[in-house]
Order: C-alpha cells, then structure tokens, then sequence
C-alpha cells in the first residue's frame, strides 16, 4: 500500500491557487483511477483504491498547508505504511512554471508543508513530487502562491498535472527510482 498526499489549503477560497497544486494533482490521480475523496481521516480528505493493483490511500490535508504534518503522520501510523511508502505532491517556487521534479527525499527546500511534514515525521526519507509554479516577477512570493493561475498559465499546468498522474502510477508499481527516470527526464513544459 501507499499513501499519495496532495498539500494545499482547504476551503473554495483557495481552490484554483498556485499553492494548491498538490491538491490539483491527486484530484486527477484519483478522477483517472476512479476513486472520490468524500472520507474525512485524521484531518485530511481521503480515498482508498488501487492503481495497477496495489493499494493506495490517496490524502489532501484539512490543516492547511503549514500544518500537514498533522495529517500525514496519523495517516501513515493508521495504515501502518513506512516513509518510504509516502509521496507527497506540492507547488515549488524555484521550478519553472510547469516543470515537474520527483526526489526520493531531502529536505524541506523552505517549503512550510513539508517541514511541517518532517517535523512530524521526524525525518526527511520520504518522496516528493514538486510541481513548478515559477517566481513572481513582482510581488511577494507569498502573495503570489495565494493567487490564482493566469488563463495563459493553465495549459503549462493541465500538462503538468498529466505528467504527475504518470509519476505516481509508476511510483505506485514500479518504486521510486524507475519513477524518478521517468519524471525527471519527461518533456519540458509547454511554450
């Protein structure tokens, strides 16, 4: 089994973000394997089904982003899972608009989520799928992952978000270094 956590923040205030990728991401993992978030766990939103024959729980925290750890941690100890077992899918401001990055660990990269999550966990060996937002031009960066995607912005990210479902798939059936071959070497994003 494995546990697939988008980070974002709850509410329909922050639905199409920037800072809500992760939650765009495993909406579509799970739209394209047939499951339905609709079960509140451990303060997260959840649904269990199965790609490629292996079970997977799918998550996207009720905490808000800086507080996921909260949700990943009770998570992994209630379905007994590793964190090895665990991808975590989030926006990366220091990734090209659209550019996707799987990494078998490290750390937080300034990101709050995921030190939320390290914190949590107490420790830094699990996957993470970072999802390009690109940096503000003008503005502050925290301004920024708070807004909206601009129309022009959201075919990089439909396509994006494509090559996430097919990170996790080969995450989920063929472990996290033949899963990193392929994200890491799939095409640019689009012009």
């Amino acid at each position: 089994m494995k546990l697939i956590v988008g980070l974002g923040n709850p509410g329909p205030r922050y639905t199409k973000n920037r800072h809500n990728v992760g939650y765009q991401c495993v909406e579509r993992v799970a739209q394209r394997h047939g499951m339905t978030f609709g079960k509140v766990m451990f303060k997260a939103y959840t649904t269990l089904g199965q790609i490629g024959g292996t079970k997977v729980v799918l998550a996207r925290p009720l905490t808000f982003m800086n507080l996921s750890g909260l949700a990943v941690r009770p998570l992994l100890r209630w379905y007994r899972l590793a964190p090895s077992d665990l991808l975590v899918i989030y926006d990366d401001l220091d990734l090209p608009l659209g550019k996707i990055r799987l990494r078998q660990k490290g750390g937080s990269g300034g990101h709050k989520g995921i030190r939320s999550i390290i914190q949590a966990l107490g420790t830094q060996d699990f996957a993470r799928l970072r999802v390009g937002i690109g940096r503000p031009v003008h503005g502050e960066p925290q301004d920024y992952v708070l807004s909206d995607f601009l129309p022009d912005e959201l075919i990089n990210m439909e396509d994006a978000c494509e090559r996430a479902v097919a990170a996790v798939a080969s995450f989920v059936t063929e472990g996290i270094a033949t899963a990193m071959n392929k994200a890491n070497t799939s095409p640019e994003p689009l012009s």
